[in-house]
C-alpha cells in the first residue's frame, strides 16, 4: 500500500511539472515506445493471473455494454453493422448503443441479434446530445464537455464521463507525434508492427483523466442522480498515414465500456437502469472488472449504485474489484478516503451523494481503471423506521403464552407460541411463522403485526419464540421449531385450525429454520411426523446455505454439521411446495442463495416458486407486509390460495 500511495504521489508530481493528468509519469510517445508498449503488457498479463472470479452482488445482472458507436452514417462507418456484430462478440460486449449523426437511419439496428441487444440512437452535436428514442421515453445524455450543465440539467438522464475519441482528440503531443510518424515510411511501418503486436496498448496510450468532467459531474450529482457514461465514439476513423488503423471496432470497444447492471436483458431493464444510475465505466482492456461491486451496508440491507441509503446506524460504503486497486471515494466533488486492497470498506459519517474510482499501477502509473456511479446517503425520515402497529382488528383475537415443550426453567418463555386466528374460527387453514433475527435475537412478542395481517384472511397463524444462540447453540433452534410444530398438529384443531392444511413461513433466519424442517425429514420423523404434515413452505429472504465462515457464530467450526444444517443439500423430490421471496435491497448473498435454492427444488421436481420483492429492504419486507398492496403479502397470500 506504501509503494502504491509513493507510486501516485511522485505521478502526481510529474504531472504537475510537465503538465500532463494525473497518475501519469509518460507522455503519449513516450507511451508508444516498444519497451513501454511491453512493459504495458506484462503489467496486463499479471492483472489476468491474478485475477479473481467473484460472487455476484446484489440482485442485477453485469451487462457490459458499448455507447456511442458509430455505423451507418459516414463512408468509413457505412454498412458495418455485421463488423460491429462480430467485434462486440469477440470483446464480450452484449449491448451496443449506436448514435449516428442525424440518425438513427432506417437501416440501423434495433433489437437482439445473435445475443447482442442494439438500441438505435442519434448524435445531434449541436446540442451535445446522444438520444435514444426507443424504447420510451427517450434516453438524453450530455456528450460533450462544453455547456451549461449543472445550471440546468433538468431534461437530462446523465454525461459522458469519459469520451475515448475526444480525448485522443484533446492530446496535442500524441496527435503531434503520430502526424510525425504519418510523414516517415520508416516510421509508418514500424508503428503498424507495434500496433499489430500491441493493438490495446497502443490505442489505451492515450487514454487520459479530465478532472474538470468529473467536477462538474459532481456538481449535478450533489442535488440529484446523474448517470456517468463512457463513449466509445467509435468512428474506425483514427488512421495514421492513410494506412494504419489504431481504433478497430474490437479495440475501442475493450478500452471504454459502460456495465449496466440491469434485471433483465431486454431494452426496458437496460434503459431503466441507465435512468437510475445503475452502472460504471471501466478500461476493460487494463482488466477484466467484471465483479467489480459498490455498493452500502447497514441493518436495514444493501444498497448499490442508483440507490438511496437511509442511514440507519452505522453505515458503511465498500468497494471491491478482481485485483487489488488503489481506490478513491469520492463526496460530492471531495476525495473522503482513499486505500489499496481488492476489497475496501470505509464507514460514512455524512449523507451525500458518493461514488468510487479504481486506479491500476501499470508500468510505473497510475491508469484510471473504474469509474463508479452513485450512491446517494440520507438521514431517514422518522416515518421509516417507525415499526408497524401491534393493534389487532376487531374480527381478529388472540391466545398468548401456550407452552409448546417443557424445558429448563430459564427457557420456559421461548418454548411459548401465540395464535393469532379469526374470531369463531373452525378448521381454518394454519400458517406457522417463524420469526428472524440472525439466529441471536427477535422473539414471537414483535410479531401481533403479522399475526393480524394473515387472521384477517381467514388464517390461524401460530408463532413461536425458539431459543437463541450464540447462548444456545444449534441445533437448540431448529428442535424448538420442531417442537412447536409438533404441538400445532397435535392442538391446532382446539384453536380453530385444521391440522391438514398448515404451512410454514419464515423470515431470514426463519426461513432458514422452516426450510430445514420441511427438507431434512429427521426432525419431522422424531416426532412421529413427515413432510407430508407441511401443506407449503415459505422462506421469505431465508439463508439456505449456512456453510460459510460466517454461519459458525451458530453452526459451529465443523463443516459437515453447517452442510446438515443447511436446507439447500437436502432438497430431493416429494418435498411440499415452495414459495421463495427475496427482496431488491437485501442482504449480502441472500438474492443469490433464494435463486440456488429455487433451482435446487426445480431440478428435483419440487414446485417452487420465486418472487423478487422490489422497493423493500430486508427489514422493511417485513415491516410492510401489513400495509395495503403490500407485494410480499400479495405473494404469500397467491401461494397459500392455491394450495387450499
Amino acid at each position: 500500500m506504501r509503494r502504491t500511495a509513493l507510486v501516485l504521489f511522485l505521478a502526481c508530481i510529474a504531472a504537475a511539472q510537465t503538465g500532463l493528468k494525473p497518475g501519469r509519469k509518460y507522455a503519449a510517445a513516450e507511451r508508444l515506445a516498444p519497451e513501454r508498449l511491453a512493459a504495458v503488457r506484462e503489467a496486463r498479463e499479471r492483472l489476468a493471473a491474478a485475477r479473481k472470479t467473484l460472487p455476484d452482488v446484489g440482485v442485477y445482472e453485469d451487462i457490459p455494454a458499448v455507447m456511442h458507436v458509430h455505423a451507418e452514417d459516414s463512408p468509413h462507418t457505412l454498412g458495418k453493422r455485421e463488423e460491429v456484430l462480430a467485434a462486440a462478440k469477440k470483446a464480450g460486449i452484449r449491448a451496443v448503443f449506436f448514435s449516428d449523426h442525424g440518425g438513427p437511419h432506417a437501416s440501423t439496428w434495433h433489437g437482439e441479434r445473435d445475443g447482442v441487444l442494439f438500441f438505435a440512437g442519434a448524435e445531434n452535436g449541436g446540442r451535445h446530445e446522444l438520444v435514444f428514442p426507443r424504447p420510451a421515453p427517450p434516453l438524453r445524455f450530455h456528450s460533450h464537455v462544453e455547456g451549461d450543465l449543472e445550471a440546468s440539467p433538468e431534461g437530462w438522464d446523465g454525461m459522458e464521463i469519459y469520451n475515448r475519441h475526444a480525448d485522443h482528440e484533446d492530446d496535442a503531443d500524441l496527435i503531434g507525434h503520430l502526424k510525425q510518424v504519418s510523414r516517415s515510411p520508416e516510421k509508418l511501418a514500424a508503428l503498424a508492427d507495434l500496433v499489430r503486436r500491441y493493438p490495446d496498448e497502443v490505442y489505451g496510450a492515450g487514454a487520459d483523466y479530465w478532472p474538470e468532467i468529473f467536477a462538474r459531474w459532481d456538481r449535478v450529482l450533489a442535488s440529484r442522480f446523474f448517470t456517468g457514461i463512457g463513449a466509445n465514439d467509435a468512428h474506425q476513423n483514427a488512421i495514421v498515414g492513410g494506412k494504419v488503423l489504431l481504433d478497430p471496432y474490437e479495440v475501442a470497444f475493450r478500452n471504454t465500456v459502460t456495465h449496466i447492471l440491469a434485471r433483465e436483458f431486454t431494452h426496458e431493464a437496460l434503459a431503466r437502469s441507465l435512468r437510475e444510475g445503475r452502472a460504471y465505466v471501466s478500461h476493460d482492456w487494463l482488466c477484466d472488472p467484471r465483479g467489480f461491486a459498490f455498493f452500502a451496508v447497514n441493518t436495514l440491507g444493501v444498497y448499490e449504485m442508483g440507490d438511496t441509503i437511509p442511514m440507519a446506524g452505522s453505515t458503511r460504503l465498500v468497494a471491491r474489484a478482481p485485483v487489488a486497486a488503489r481506490w478513491r471515494f469520492v463526496r460530492e466533488g471531495a476525495v473522503v478516503h482513499e486505500a489499496t486492497g481488492d476489497t475496501v470498506t470505509w464507514q460514512a459519517a455524512e449523507p451525500g451523494a458518493y461514488r468510487v474510482e479504481a486506479w491500476l499501477e501499470i508500468d510505473g502509473e497510475q491508469r484510471p481503471w473504474i469509474y463508479s456511479n452513485a450512491i446517494r446517503l440520507a438521514r431517514p425520515e422518522a416515518s421509516a423506521l417507525t415499526l408497524p402497529s401491534q393493534q389487532l382488528d376487531a374480527g381478529v383475537e388472540a391466545v398468548n403464552d401456550l407452552e409448546y415443550t417443557a424445558g429448563a426453567p430459564e427457557d420456559a418463555d421461548k418454548h411459548r407460541l401465540d395464535i393469532y386466528r379469526p374470531r369463531g374460527a373452525q378448521r381454518r387453514p394454519v400458517l406457522f411463522f417463524v420469526h428472524g433475527g440472525a439466529w441471536v435475537r427477535g422473539d414471537r412478542k414483535q410479531y401481533p403485526f403479522f399475526g393480524n395481517r394473515f387472521a384477517r384472511e381467514g388464517y390461524v397463524v401460530v408463532v413461536p419464540s425458539y431459543r437463541l444462540a450464540p447462548k444456545h447453540p444449534h441445533p437448540a433452534q431448529i428442535e424448538d421449531v420442531a417442537d412447536a410444530f409438533a404441538w400445532t398438529v397435535r392442538h391446532i384443531a382446539e384453536y380453530g385450525g385444521d391440522p391438514q392444511r398448515i404451512f410454514v413461513a419464515g423470515h431470514s433466519a426463519g426461513g432458514h429454520l422452516v426450510a430445514l424442517l420441511a427438507a431434512n425429514g429427521k426432525w419431522l420423523r422424531q416426532r412421529g411426523l413427515s413432510e407430508a404434515s407441511i401443506r407449503g413452505v415459505i422462506s421469505m429472504s431465508g439463508v439456505p446455505d449456512v456453510t460459510g465462515e460466517a454461519g459458525a457464530r451458530v453452526f459451529g467450526n465443523d463443516p459437515e454439521v453447517r452442510r446438515d444444517a443447511s436446507p439447500l443439500f437436502h432438497v430431493r423430490p416429494g418435498l411440499p411446495p415452495f414459495l421463495v421471496t427475496y427482496c431488491q435491497w437485501d442482504y449480502l448473498t441472500l438474492p443469490q442463495q433464494a435463486r440456488r435454492l429455487h433451482e435446487a427444488l426445480r431440478k428435483a421436481g419440487v414446485r417452487s416458486e420465486l418472487v423478487f420483492v422490489p422497493g423493500e429492504n430486508h427489514i422493511s419486507e417485513m415491516t410492510s407486509i401489513g400495509k395495503p398492496g403490500d407485494p410480499t403479502a400479495a405473494a404469500l397470500l397467491r401461494f397459500l390460495g392455491g394450495m387450499q
